[in-house]
């Protein structure tokens, strides 16, 4: 295999272990804290403007925000002037949520990212960002 196999793979594998480990250590999944980061810069927002902000596939926004509504996070109401548009906000107990969430992910970050030193830490963070860039500037 080589080294370009190899990091690629390490990145894969890094994917699969961090993604449930994550949902474990805070409840919740990274797609669905990032709708809830974006609630938390907006009064309210449409369905679909804040499914293009976060890039999340419309049926997985819905399915998410209908979970949040159940637990009280989020309340969705439709525009009178149209009933197609659905309006999206965050509750006082989703705001509340949402600070003890980024305590917890925080926490969480600090432990992938023990032993690291700050400088090794932004070397990371630009090479990551590279081959964020080149995966999605190839054209299939």
């Amino acid at each position: 295999m080589s080294n370009e196999e190899k990091i690629l793979r390490h990145i894969n594998d890094i994917y699969k272990q961090l993604s449930p480990k994550f949902e474990r250590c805070t409840g919740i999944s990274q797609s669905r804290l990032d709708l809830l980061h974006k609630l938390m810069e907006v009064e309210e927002i449409s369905q679909r403007a804040l499914q293009q902000e976060v890039n999340i596939d419309h049926a997985a926004v819905t399915r998410h925000l209908k979970q949040l509504e159940v637990k009280g996070m989020v309340s969705r109401r439709k525009n009178p002037d149209d009933n197609r548009i659905t309006f999206v906000r965050l509750t006082n107990e989703g705001r509340e949520r949402i600070k003890a969430l980024c305590q917890e992910k925080k926490e969480f970050v600090a432990q992938v990212l023990k032993d690291f030193s700050s400088d090794e830490q932004v070397q990371l963070s630009n090479l990551l960002m590279r081959i964020q860039q080149n995966v999605k500037d190839i054209q299939y």
